[in-house]
């Protein structure tokens, strides 16, 4: 469950270390956000010299969250921490070239079938 202000790992090679949630872009008044859900985010952290900086608004998406996600099967997947991919403007497509961690396979039945290819480990 990702709501406004919660702070995300970023699991990408795009110098984004950290990024605060903004807005959950799911629907009209829903309060949270899931693995595969599209957010808006401000970069808290960030390396130098890199794709992405400091105080960038950016579009993610969830990957891995740390309350229990339930899968269709009745099983549940669960994460160590919130991660999130950014993503290329307003495109599915991933803004870096590596994606760091498991991955869900949900997030290639979401759509985005480019971040599974690139993931290490799909769980």
């Amino acid at each position: 469950m990702i709501q406004l202000r919660t702070m995300l790992n970023v699991a990408d090679n795009t110098g984004a270390k950290v990024l605060q949630c903004i807005q959950i872009m799911v629907g009209f008044k829903h309060k949270f956000g899931h693995i595969g859900d599209v957010i808006v985010g401000v970069v808290k952290e960030a390396d130098p010299r890199r794709i992405v900086k400091k105080h960038d608004v950016v579009r993610a998406v969830i990957i891995r969250q740390r309350k229990a996600f339930r899968r269709k099967d009745g099983s549940y997947i669960r994460f160590d921490d919130n991660a999130c991919v950014v993503l290329e403007g307003k495109t599915l497509e991933p803004k870096g070239g590596r994606i760091l961690g498991p991955v869900p396979r949900e997030i290639k039945e979401k759509g985005f079938e480019k971040i599974a290819a690139l993931a290490e480990e799909i769980v």
